[in-house]
């Protein structure tokens, strides 16, 4: 019968968790022994049991292993007295866009007019050029926004009148609708004055009794 693999996992009941310590740590020295005799090896193991008692091998002694691994391990540190790889990288990369920086106030300085004591003619010439190049790149943008804004301007005065002759137009329009309605209005109150005159026949009574009393004489129509 195979042997039953047991879970690795803390031991709760505390008889038997003692119980496995000590076979265990047992095993572990015993098997620390064979390593040390059969491949020539210095070893040194440090137990401590959940109580907090000490237990120990060494294969020569445990002092002198602990201060072979002290002695190896100062060796293995970095000396913090000199900078790492990366800290002088980071350093030199610092001081390369610091003198960039320098160097471009130093330009700007220039542009500004200052600081041209030491200069030569060959470099004034070029520090001559490189304004006259920024003036007429300077120029160009200007003349750009110049024309765009006229050309803004233009289209706004379009608008504006186009909308004066369209509010014209309105206005032409509602007077010539006036004058209509007021035509229309004398010409229904004409029509109105005809009609009571023709069915009013008094009045021609009185024509023929006007020419009747000045002895004119009366006209058949």
């Amino acid at each position: 019968m195979t042997r039953k693999k047991i879970q690795i996992k803390k031991i709760d009941n505390i008889a038997a968790r003692q119980v496995a310590f000590s076979k265990r740590r047992k095993g572990l020295f015993k098997k620390a022994k064979e390593l040390a005799i059969l491949c020539d090896a210095e070893i040194g193991l440090l137990v401590f049991s959940a109580s907090g008692k000490l237990f120990d091998y060494a294969s020569s002694s445990i002092q002198e292993i602990l201060e072979r691994h002290n002695s190896v391990h100062s060796e293995n540190l970095p000396n913090l007295n000199e900078p790492s790889v990366e800290l002088q990288l980071e350093s030199n990369i610092r001081a390369k866009l610091n003198e960039e920086v320098e160097k471009k106030s130093h330009e700007l300085r220039q542009m500004k007019g200052e600081e041209l004591q030491g200069l030569g003619m060959e470099e004034l010439k070029k520090l001559e050029k490189s304004l006259q190049g920024g003036l007429s790149r300077v120029a160009e943008i200007m003349d750009g926004k110049n024309t765009d804004l006229l050309s803004d301007i233009g289209r706004k005065v379009d608008l504006l009148i186009e909308e004066n002759k369209r509010l014209n137009q309105l206005e032409v329009d509602k007077l010539g609708e006036q004058i209509m309605q007021n035509i229309q209005g004398h010409s229904s109150e004409s029509i109105g004055n005809n009609s009571t005159s023709s069915n009013n026949p008094s009045q021609d009574y009185d024509s023929s009794d006007t020419s009747l009393k000045l002895g004119l004489p009366l006209l058949d129509f």
